[in-house]
């Protein structure tokens, strides 16, 4: 019974070889599924990572464009109101400028009835040339009440004295005192070159157009697109890639390389070099006005817009900031003096004379 009861050594054996097996093969593989497992996890916890940057970084982007938009709408506004301001200006100039033509337009009948008196004088060669003498002093007076011309009142005044010269009259010796006077006050005045100023204004204003902006002067290229995944690339690459392109596209982030530059719309560019030319043509208006207080306003505020938007390294724009600080420095309005003696000693020497005539 012991013998039959036994088994086999080899059969023993060959049953713990048996039974071992197939036990060991169902380890080994729970150990790949437990590395598969967590390298998957790895890699999901990197794309929510990936995901979770570019995330905060257009958050960032959008928070930056919202700041910047915010910024352009109030300089808008400021525009705007300029704007409202400089045409409020040129509403009082026209004002201004529609009293100076009823003054000139007074002048001008003044010079009628001068001609005409002129006309009616007697024949008498000295009445002639006291006649042009009194018109030479009146017109002068008027360069001087209404154009502040004192370059032309001062060539009048010294015809006249030239003709009392060459009359050499003893009853026009107070004449003669009178415009000598006056003509050495117009002669310490300081030179006014108004016309002179309002042209270089003309000049700066035509070229406001072709002077580049600070923004667009050092404006980088941007960098090339980023290159296409390859065909054989998995799925959610390519997915990812197309993404990434797309978002690309929707914000555009350009490096001036200027500190401080102003970043403007095509729109707002056009508005600041129209708001540019207002403040340029109050200028023009306030000179031609002899309004010093506004003309150095106009000149600081488009000096100011001129060194903050602009390329200030350009040589156009260089030229013009010097032109406006030039016209800054040049004096607008002077205390002109009145031919007060010169018109009296005139309305004495009439008074006889219009006796006489009657």
């Amino acid at each position: 019974m012991n013998e039959r009861e036994i088994p086999p050594v080899e059969t023993a054996v060959k049953d713990a070889a048996g039974t071992a097996n197939p036990a060991a093969e169902p380890r080994r593989g729970g150990s790949l599924a437990t590395l598969a497992l967590a390298l998957a996890l790895l890699v999901a916890l990197f794309s929510a990572y990936q995901w979770y940057q570019n995330r905060g970084a257009e958050d960032t982007l959008r928070r930056d464009l919202a700041r910047r938009l915010s910024e352009m709408e109030t300089q808008n506004k400021e525009a705007g109101a300029r704007a409202t301001q400089a045409a409020t200006a040129l509403r009082e100039a026209e004002v201004k400028l529609g009293v100076l033509e009823a003054k000139l337009a007074e002048s001008q009948s003044q010079q009628v009835a001068l001609e005409t008196l002129y006309q009616e004088l007697s024949r008498n060669r000295d009445d002639w040339a006291f006649a042009d003498i009194e018109q030479s002093v009146l017109l002068a007076s008027q360069q001087l009440q209404i154009a502040a011309n004192v370059r032309a009142a001062l060539i009048g005044l010294e015809n006249a004295e030239a003709r009392l010269q060459r009359m050499d009259q003893p009853r026009y010796a107070a004449l003669r005192r009178g415009l000598a006077r006056d003509i050495e006050k117009l002669k310490g005045l300081p030179l006014v070159d108004i016309y002179g100023s309002s042209a270089r204004l003309d000049d700066v204003i035509a070229a406001v157009d072709k002077l580049p902006l600070a923004m667009d002067a050092h404006a980088k290229p941007e960098k090339s697109a980023p290159a296409m995944p390859a065909a054989d690339a998995p799925a959610w690459e390519r997915v990812l890639g197309e993404v990434w392109r797309e978002l690309r596209q929707l914000v555009r982030i350009q490096r001036t390389g200027v500190q401080d530059a102003a970043l403007l719309a095509p729109d707002q560019a056009f508005f600041l070099r129209e708001n540019l030319k207002l403040r340029l043509v109050g200028a023009r208006v306030a000179l031609l006005s002899r309004d010093t207080k506004s003309y150095q306003v106009d000149l600081r505020a488009a000096q100011g817009l001129l060194e903050k938007h602009f390329e200030k390294g350009d040589p156009a724009v260089t030229a013009m900031t010097g032109t406006l600080r030039k016209l800054q420095a040049a004096q607008v309005q002077v205390d002109i003096p009145d031919l007060a003696e010169t018109l009296e000693a005139l309305r004495k020497l009439r008074l006889p004379r219009a006796k006489t005539s009657n």
